[in-house]
């Protein structure tokens, strides 16, 4: 059953997780929400092109418009969560924990927060108070949910730095700067597309951009940002209907032979044989 609360543009839903519900969490209705998902063990699921299993409790968080599909669900039930910027993001300052923080930040493409036994056991129970807040209709009851919904989102960021950013010392400055890398990339990527372009932005010079990169053993700014770059481009491919010209075209390249070749060089396929072999694909697992 669906619980949810809806305001002034604001809303918010809650729905289990389990073999039953997967249909209805799988369709499109929900693509335009920030999501967020407390899965056990035994669900297997594909986050835009990438494939994950639960080995245990794990959160996973989506932003607006990537794309969903969970194959099978475990034994355990789960939950589902989505919610539009008007109910969280615009009255937060913190930006670590905001919409545009690590955890939804598509050029991570790491949307999965593992989860040890007392963090999962605190998590579980936010969820199940935010569905008794939206069960009982009390007054309050959007503040009550936002602030459950910030303590999930908060100690999912604390786990996915200490699991995913191994190499950094977790220091301030440092986490500011690679979390304003990390936005600015994901505003402009469709049209600046060199390192130049983002240390223009974060007033530093290109090197420093990149030995910072490289102290922090993050990989090289103009591979995440190329890399942000395909994975749109891999999007619009698999689920528009645009041609390749036009997709180049909305990826900031005038010239469609070299964004074939870019394309090409780094996912290994043309984007036209990556289309057909996505959608033979899909055909597949339809029939």
């Amino acid at each position: 059953m669906e619980h949810f609360f809806e305001s002034n543009y604001k809303k918010l839903g809650v729905l289990p997780a389990s073999a039953q519900t997967l249909a209805e969490i799988n369709a499109d209705r929900y693509r335009p929400y920030i999501k967020a998902m407390l899965l056990p063990a035994g669900y297997s699921l594909t986050v835009d092109f990438r494939q994950f299993t639960t080995t245990g409790p794990t959160l996973f968080f989506l932003n607006v418009n990537q794309f969903l599909q969970i194959d099978s669900a475990g034994e355990e039930e789960g939950f589902f969560l989505y919610y539009n910027r008007d109910f969280y993001c615009i009255q937060i300052h913190d930006e670590e924990v905001s919409c545009d923080g690590f955890l939804f930040n598509n050029i991570y493409t790491m949307p999965m927060t593992l989860l040890p036994e007392a963090e999962a056991a605190r998590v579980l129970e936010a969820f199940r108070n935010m569905v008794d807040e939206l069960e009982a209709s009390e007054s309050s009851r959007e503040e009550m949910i936002r602030t459950y919904l910030k303590q999930v989102i908060i100690r999912a960021t604390r786990l996915w730095k200490r699991q995913q950013l191994g190499g950094m010392n977790d220091t301030p400055a440092d986490v500011a700067f690679l979390r304003d890398f990390s936005r600015l990339v994901e505003i402009h990527f469709r049209e600046k597309h060199s390192v130049m372009d983002y240390a223009d932005l974060l007033a530093v010079a290109p090197k420093t951009l990149s030995k910072k990169f490289n102290r922090l053993q993050l990989g090289q700014p103009n591979d995440i940002i190329k890399d942000r770059i395909l994975l749109e481009a891999k999007r619009l491919l698999a689920h528009s209907s645009l041609s390749i010209k036009e997709i180049g075209y909305d990826l900031g390249y005038e010239d469609p032979a070299y964004f074939n070749r870019l394309f090409s060089q780094k996912i290994g396929a043309t984007p036209a044989a990556f289309r057909r072999r996505y959608r033979a694909e899909e055909q597949e697992a339809e029939a």
